[in-house]
């Protein structure tokens, strides 16, 4: 089979193209970046075009807008889908296309439940809109799509989009002491390696009776504890201060006002035969290794 992998060097995408180049599955993997397609500025006929030039027989995205306005998040994480489905349809309609929705897709959810996919998605920032239009039109969608709802991405490669990646990026820098946003709020945090086979095993799975799949540990820890834990691995051993700061919430803006968050990974588990392997403290060394 041919694999078309777009966003194939961001923090996700690199490590699903590391799976599909050592999958004996893949006859041929194509990785079309920005310089010979830029989606956010790409119109259907260009997306077409490279659709039938490539042939694939699964189409992976891992693009995606992290932070900007209201605009810009829907462009990138709903309208880059509606132009490959609209383009896939129309060239490619056998073809699976597989994209990387958020759990920030749920909203706020009761604390200590379990986020299933069935639950109601009442996202409460502009990013979680964006990613559940995504969903939606995958679940429209006249091909075969899956949106994959990733939770709290960790491991090799994390920038500094999220608390994590800037505790990360502060602990290896600081001596005395680091400052950062309240720690307070509960997440799932999963390996982005993990995220990677998830990825691989919705692309190459049989017929699929769902559309939309959580992709969590199904563990729920504070930031706090997490930002510790890797304190205690890089070896920092000084004063991790918090701010009263609202906005600086684990994921800020894209978060919300969701204090709480633990997926319900049975489905992925039934239907893909994916569990997570890397629990957190080998995330976590995972990166203090990256330096």
């Amino acid at each position: 089979m041919r694999a078309l992998l777009l966003g194939a060097s961001g923090f996700l995408g690199r490590q699903v193209r590391l799976l599909l180049e050592g999958d004996p599955r893949v006859d041929e993997l194509v990785c079309a970046g920005r310089e010979r397609l830029d989606l956010l500025h790409a119109d259907v006929a260009s997306v077409a075009g490279l659709l039938a030039a490539v042939r694939p027989g699964v189409v992976i995205n891992c693009t995606g807008r992290m932070s900007g306005g209201p605009d810009e998040l829907l462009r990138g994480n709903a309208g880059v889908v509606a132009m490959l489905v609209e383009a896939m349809a129309e060239v490619t309609p056998s073809a699976r296309l597989v994209r990387l929705g958020s759990a920030a897709e749920y909203g706020p959810v009761p604390y200590g439940s379990s986020t299933h996919e069935d639950d109601p998605a009442r996202p409460v920032t502009a990013y979680g809109v964006s990613h559940l239009a995504g969903t939606g039109l995958i679940t429209s969608a006249p091909v075969d799509g899956v949106s994959l709802r990733v939770f709290n991405p960790v491991g090799p490669g994390l920038t500094k989009v999220n608390v994590m990646g800037k505790a990360h990026a502060l602990l290896g820098e600081a001596e005395g002491s680091v400052t950062l946003g309240p720690l307070g709020a509960v997440r799932d945090f999963v390996d982005v390696r993990d995220v990677a086979r998830a990825v691989v095993a919705a692309a190459f799975a049989g017929p699929l009776p769902e559309r939309v799949f959580n992709v969590g540990s199904g563990r729920a820890v504070t930031v706090r504890q997490a930002v510790e834990q890797l304190a205690r691995t890089i070896g920092f051993t000084g004063e991790i201060r918090e701010r009263e700061d609202p906005r600086a919430v684990t994921g800020g803006d894209r978060s919300g006002a969701a204090t709480w968050s633990r997926a319900d990974i049975s489905r992925a588990e039934k239907v893909l035969g994916w569990r997570p392997v890397h629990g957190l403290a080998d995330s976590l060394k995972a990166m203090a290794e990256q330096g």
